[in-house]
C-alpha cells in the first residue's frame, strides 16, 4: 500500500513569495540560477543549487533563526491547484494533493518508475539531503483515482498560477483510505526519489500526488537536438503539421524524414543512438538550432500518452531519459519538508 501522512511544513514568511520560489533544480540553467540568486538572498535556489551542501545547511538554519522560514505547529495535508498555459498555447488547470509519502523500493510495486536515471545527479542530491535533512523540492506522482474537493475558500498560499489550501483532518482520513491499495507512478523526480531510498534513515518524500482523471493533466513531447544523428535516416516527407505522423528527423533547410522503428517515439530515437543530445519542448527551437548549424539534426517527437507511460511502468520497463514532459513543473519553495 502507498503510505502517506500529513507533515509539518516549513514555509516562507516573507512579503513577496514570488521572489523566493523557483522551478526545480534540474531545469535551471547557469544564467537562470544567477538570476534567481539575485532576486532575493532567501531564494530557494540558494538551497537547491547551493555553492556547497554545507552552505545550504547553514542557510537553512539561519533563515529559520531569522524567521524567514517558519515551521507549522500541526501536520497537514495540502491541496494544490496550478493554472497554466502549455507550450501549445492552451490554458488549463492541474490539481493534486500534497503529502509526506514513504519511499518504497521499486520491487514492492507500490511506486513505479518510468524513466532511466543516472548516478551523477543522485550523488549530488544525496549529499544535499544528508546536509540539510530536508526535502527541499516536491516530487510529482500520478494516481489513477479521482478526488473531489469543494468549498476550499481563499487559498493559504498563492503565487503566480499556484494556489495551496491546508486540508482538514477529515479529508486526510479519507485520503489515507483511498490510497490504501494504490499504485503511484513517478511523473517527475526519479533521481530525488532514488536519493530518498539511498538515504534510508527516514525515507519520506515531499509528494504532490495528481489524480489522472482530469483534463488539466497533459504530457508534452521533449524533442532531441543532436550534433550528430549517427547516420539516422528515414522516408522524406513534406513539412508536417502540429500533429506529427511519427517521429520525424529534421535535417535543416526544410528537409524532414519520417523515421520507422518499434516502440514509442523516444524509444525509436534512442535506438538510433544520436550523439551530443540536448532537449527542448519547443519544436521551433529545435528546428532553429539545426538551421543555425548548431546541430546536424533535430528529432521531433509526438507526446507520449499517459496510458502508454503506465503500461511501460506496470510491465517493469523504463523509458529513455526525457521521454515525458509533464507541464508545468512543480514550483520549489512553496512547502519544504524537514525529516526531523
Amino acid at each position: 500500500m502507498a503510505r502517506i501522512r500529513p507533515f509539518r511544513a516549513l514555509r516562507y514568511d516573507v512579503p513577496d513569495l514570488g521572489a523566493v520560489v523557483a522551478p526545480p533544480y534540474d531545469v535551471i540553467s547557469d544564467e537562470q540560477r544567477a538570476d534567481y540568486l539575485a532576486r532575493s538572498p532567501y531564494n530557494v535556489v540558494h538551497l537547491t543549487l547551493p555553492e556547497s551542501e554545507e552552505q545550504a545547511a547553514r542557510d537553512l538554519r539561519s533563515w529559520q533563526e531569522q524567521g524567514v522560514l517558519v515551521r507549522d505547529e500541526q501536520p497537514s495535508y495540502w491541496w494544490l491547484s496550478q493554472d497554466y498555459v502549455g507550450p501549445d498555447g492552451v490554458g488549463r488547470r492541474r490539481e493534486g494533493f500534497v503529502a509526506s509519502l514513504h519511499a518504497e523500493p521499486y520491487e514492492r510495486r507500490v511506486v513505479l518508475p518510468h524513466e532511466r536515471t543516472h548516478a551523477g545527479p543522485k550523488e549530488g542530491r544525496l549529499r544535499l539531503l544528508r546536509a540539510t535533512r530536508t526535502q527541499l523540492e516536491p516530487l510529482f506522482f500520478l494516481w489513477e483515482g479521482t478526488i473531489d474537493v469543494e468549498g476550499l475558500g481563499e487559498p493559504d498560499l498563492e503565487v503566480d498560477g499556484d494556489r495551496l489550501w491546508r486540508l482538514g483532518p477529515e479529508f486526510g482520513d479519507a485520503l489515507t483510505e483511498e490510497l490504501a491499495d494504490a499504485q503511484l507512478l513517478i511523473a517527475d523526480g526519479h533521481h530525488r526519489y532514488e536519493t530518498a531510498l539511498a538515504f534510508g534513515e527516514s525515507p519520506w518524500v515531499l509528494a504532490v500526488i495528481v489524480p489522472t482523471d482530469q483534463e488539466g493533466l497533459t504530457i508534452f513531447p521533449t524533442h532531441r537536438v543532436a550534433r550528430s544523428v549517427n547516420g539516422a535516416s528515414g522516408e522524406p516527407i513534406g513539412r508536417p503539421g502540429d500533429e506529427l505522423p511519427g517521429p520525424v528527423l529534421y535535417r535543416g533547410g526544410g528537409n524532414y524524414e519520417l523515421l520507422a522503428g518499434e516502440g514509442l517515439d523516444p524509444e525509436i530515437v534512442d535506438a538510433l543512438r544520436p550523439e551530443d543530445v540536448t532537449y527542448t519542448p519547443q519544436r521551433a527551437e529545435a528546428e532553429a538550432a539545426v538551421d543555425r548549424g548548431d546541430a546536424e539534426g533535430a528529432f521531433l517527437l509526438r507526446p507520449t500518452r499517459i496510458e502508454d507511460v503506465w503500461a511501460v511502468a506496470q510491465r517493469g520497463d523504463v523509458m529513455p531519459q526525457k521521454s515525458t514532459f509533464f507541464y508545468p513543473k512543480l514550483t520549489s519553495g512553496l512547502l519544504l519538508h524537514p525529516l526531523d
